[in-house]
């Protein structure tokens, strides 16, 4: 029926009036808000428009599935902001977000916490012109929390003559005085503090880590005595020892090691005064010694298997 329209039309300038008490827009012509109805409009259910009395802008109302106008609800528009109350015919349920949803730090992609890292290594001397020596060994260490870890350590050296070492002789008529090394061995401390990453050609990440390192350990030197005939003899060493390494992550069970070691200790050479020790037993010589304070500064690389091969997280984040 026509007379379901919104607004009909008055004769002679065909417009409806507005409503008393409505607010006309500033940027608006004061007739901006009524509407025109032809007898087409009418006959097909209503105008585009409000009801006769409405004041909402008919630009901004939208339509319904049947082409009626839909009405500005403002508690329907609250309930939708909100987590509770029943899901309405079109209306969208939201869901409720949780602070486990939030991801703030990304896991570590290595945990360590008890964990037992085995680490076979080989070592090489860094401050020493005369004689060089390599060093085998290994390191058994347990971590009691993903930064902190009590370890073992254990090892076995061999030794060469540098080419200073000819050279002093043939110039001075005389060689140097120098001691080999036998063996260490020490109980260390291992603290990180820091961890971060890197990309290798944008393709791929590398965890790495900063260890330091301190301990308290033994060791053995032994005197190489310059003439044949004078006995020599060998030293027990106390060794504490501090350095710094790197560890990279290649698999959950696998890392790759290399860093700098400082062994201190108070080693004793090959009396100077030879000739008053000639029929000297090597308790003699060792009793008649001279004394200097070493720092056996050396290269460690190695490689890292861990125990368990893989570990689980026990906290959410």
């Amino acid at each position: 029926m026509a007379g379901t329209a919104i607004a009909q039309p008055k004769k002679g300038k065909g417009k409806a009036p507005p409503p008393k008490g409505s607010a006309t827009p500033k940027d608006q012509p004061a007739d901006s808000g009524d509407i025109e109805m032809s007898p087409d409009d009418a006959k097909k259910g209503g105008a585009k428009g409000g009801s006769k009395g409405s004041d909402v802008n008919p630009d901004e109302i939208e339509m319904g599935d049947e082409g009626s106008a839909a009405k500005p609800n403002l508690e329907q528009d609250l309930a939708t902001s909100t987590n509770t109350g029943p899901v309405k015919a079109g209306e969208v349920k939201k869901t409720p977000l949780s602070w486990q949803d939030i991801l703030v730090v990304v896991r570590k992609p290595f945990l360590k916490v008890r964990r037992t890292e085995l680490l076979p290594f080989v070592a090489v001397t860094m401050n020493d012109n005369m004689i060089r020596h390599y060093g085998l060994g290994g390191e058994l260490a347990y971590y009691l929390t993903d930064a902190l870890a009590i370890g073992v350590e254990g090892q076995y050296y061999q030794h060469q003559f540098n080419e200073p070492f000819d050279l002093v002789a043939r110039q001075a008529r005389r060689l140097p005085t120098v001691n080999q090394y036998n063996w260490s061995a020490a109980l260390d401390f291992h603290y990180v503090p820091i961890y971060g990453k890197f990309a290798i050609l944008d393709h791929r990440l590398v965890t790495w880590e900063v260890v330091l390192t301190a301990g308290l350990g033994a060791g053995q030197s032994e005197v190489i005595p310059r003439d044949k005939q004078f006995p020599g003899f060998t030293n027990l060493l106390i060794e504490p020892n501090v350095g710094g390494s790197m560890r990279f992550f290649l698999a959950k069970w696998l890392t790759i090691s290399a860093g700098v070691r400082d062994y201190i200790f108070y080693d004793h050479f090959e009396p100077t005064n030879r000739d008053a020790m000639t029929n000297a037993t090597a308790a003699e010589a060792a009793a008649h010694a001279d004394g200097s304070l070493i720092n056996n500064i050396m290269f460690q690389i190695g490689l890292s298997f861990w125990l368990p091969t893989s570990f689980e997280y026990t906290t959410f984040r």
